[in-house]
């Protein structure tokens, strides 16, 4: 056992006992260097648990699960201390109370400081649920929940956590703390997943709004009503729902809980009195649309298994709206609801294509919807394929600057260069957009890099790998093409050459290559027949260049005084 004024590491002071249990002891420390409190957890290598087994490797274990955590309500690990007879977990000192001695204090809780607890609990739990792999955190209870002065949480004691085995059918133990423990974490019932943190914390809702603590008896959960009929009848739909024995009538994420519990008002009886009026109201044709809508909501909840119900309904709605505005509104309630679902951003960058022009009002709608929600984006996975296309919608469509055509280009694929760089970085190689994310962020790059590596005579080599991007991206046409792309990439070739037909040939690029390649685009260029007149223009401008290309090229291969072939 550590004594008061015991120096760990020559760095930690201890201060005082803090904490205990029955396999370890928690102390306040201060860093001797940077004089900053520190939480120290103490445990014993001969230390063992109720199955007799030594309790150190799942310390070890739960001190390098939490180190890799960033999260403003997580508890944060800095150091580990491995000495012969014991170890030393430093962790972030937390200067509050649990929530549970918040409860033995003062008993039960106003519901809407429960509410904001509850959707700063979800945030961190949807961010361990979103690891790769998933972390089951498996003990949410109000022991386990620190409440700081300025009325934030954050989650300590990772003890039993576990990263989700995709293949396993149940936990090797049972491990969860009576009264709060899903039934799946007694054995038998399957495997804890996202699930049982949502019924854990449903638990610890129920005890934070009535005061009865489910370790105790009656041992049971009645509808909070039950005890305060004051309390919200939509709250306690929700904690009901989060509680229920079958994973699969529960919130299916922490992300749907978080938005029921923001519009727990909407779970009323009164609200869904009111609702039922209106639907009446609209008749038949109405309530034929929403059994439509609630039967596709049901096959793709069952194709997709994780798209909660409100989500999959808003996303239905914003294919079905015929109006932009409407479609942005319902893209949006999406997006609230599943941040990390690239799905409703997606549905939006289809949608301001569909003009053929991006402006800078859809610019700003877009960054303020997709910018704070990047990092969720880039844990759900889908975030590449997102960035592709928002990289698309900058390079062919941006509006931005175009009184001088020359800025306009060199900006948008400047901004578009960075999205496609994240779809590189972000991305699979066997991912259907990957090569071509690789095509337009090694041009843009180029465009951005060339100038100043020819003043600082580094530019050779540059040009034969740019030659290869412009290719891959003239062969990248086919018959689902857009017009506006297609004219898009042909004025990129005809102006490359024009601009570095000297590199290309320096760089060893054979004349008869470059050749077939600029009679593929004139083919391609004299075949397209414009509708729009913005289009017409296009083409115009750039079959006004074709003939000064192959002059460039002829000069540089056949009458520049040096020949390749």
């Amino acid at each position: 056992m550590a004594e008061i004024g015991q120096v760990i590491n020559n760095k930690y002071e201890i201060l005082k006992l803090i904490g205990k249990g029955g396999m370890s002891r928690v102390y306040l420390a201060m860093d001797m260097n940077i004089h900053k409190p520190w939480a120290v957890k103490e445990i014993d290598k001969t230390v063992r648990d109720q199955n007799n087994e030594v309790i150190i490797q799942s310390a070890i274990a739960e001190a390098n699960l939490i180190k890799e955590l960033d999260h403003n309500a997580i508890v944060r690990i800095v150091d580990i201390i491995d000495e012969p007879d014991k170890i030393f977990i430093i962790e972030d000192y937390i200067d509050g109370e649990t929530l549970n001695a918040l409860i033995l204090r003062e008993g039960a809780q106003p519901q809407e400081k429960v509410i904001e607890w509850a959707i700063q609990i979800c945030s961190a739990l949807e961010y361990l649920h979103t690891r790769k792999p998933p972390i089951i955190y498996r003990d949410m209870k109000p022991a386990n929940v620190m409440l700081k002065p300025e009325g934030n949480v954050k989650i300590i004691d990772f003890g039993i956590a576990r990263e989700y085995k995709e293949h396993n059918t149940e936990d090797t133990k049972c491990l969860g703390t009576k009264g709060y423990a899903a039934p799946e974490q007694f054995g038998g019932k399957g495997q804890t997943d996202a699930r049982t943190d949502v019924y854990c914390l449903g638990v610890t809702l129920y005890y934070l709004v009535t005061g009865k603590n489910p370790s105790e008896p009656p041992y049971e959960i009645y509808p909070i009503r039950y005890w305060n009929p004051r309390l919200s009848s939509g709250l306690e739909a929700i904690i009901l729902k989060c509680t229920r024995p079958n994973p699969g009538e529960r919130f299916q994420s922490c992300a749907e809980l978080s938005y029921a519990l923001q519009h727990y008002e909407e779970y009323t009886a009164q609200y869904r009195a009111k609702q039922l009026v209106k639907v009446w109201k609209f008749g038949a044709a109405v309530a034929a649309a929403v059994a439509f809508i609630i039967a596709g909501s049901i096959g793709l909840g069952k194709r997709r298994g994780k798209i909660n119900t409100d989500f999959d309904f808003n996303m239905n709605q914003a294919v079905r709206a015929t109006d932009e505005q409407e479609k942005l509104a319902f893209f949006t309630k999406a997006i609230e609801i599943k941040p990390g679902s690239a799905e409703p951003y997606l549905g939006i960058v289809k949608m301001m294509k569909e003009d053929m022009v991006f402006d800078v009002k859809e610019e700003e709608t877009l960054k303020k919807l997709v910018i704070p929600n990047q990092e969720a984006l880039k844990r759900d996975g889908d975030y590449a394929e997102l960035a592709f296309e928002i990289g698309k919608l900058y390079w062919y469509y941006y509006t931005y600057g175009t009184e001088n055509q020359t800025d306009n280009t060199m900006f948008r694929r400047g901004v578009a260069t960075e999205w496609f760089s994240d779809a590189v970085n972000y991305g699979q190689t066997d991912d259907e957009f990957y090569l071509m994310a690789s095509v337009y962020r090694d041009i843009g790059e180029f465009n951005s890099t060339i100038e100043l590596k020819i003043i600082e005579g580094d530019d050779g080599g540059a040009y034969k790998a740019h030659w290869t991007s412009l290719r891959e991206m003239v062969s990248s046409i086919d018959y689902s093409t857009p017009e506006v792309v297609e004219l898009e990439i042909y004025n990129q070739f005809i102006d490359a050459v024009i601009a570095r037909m000297k590199g290309f040939r320096n760089d060893g690029v054979p004349y008869s290559e470059v050749s077939a390649m600029y009679e593929k685009v004139v083919a391609g260029l004299q075949e397209i027949n414009p509708i729009s007149e913005l289009n017409v223009g296009k083409k115009e401008a750039i079959l006004a260049k074709v003939e000064t290309a192959k002059e460039v090229i002829d000069t540089n291969y056949n009458k520049g005084g040096r020949k390749t072939e």
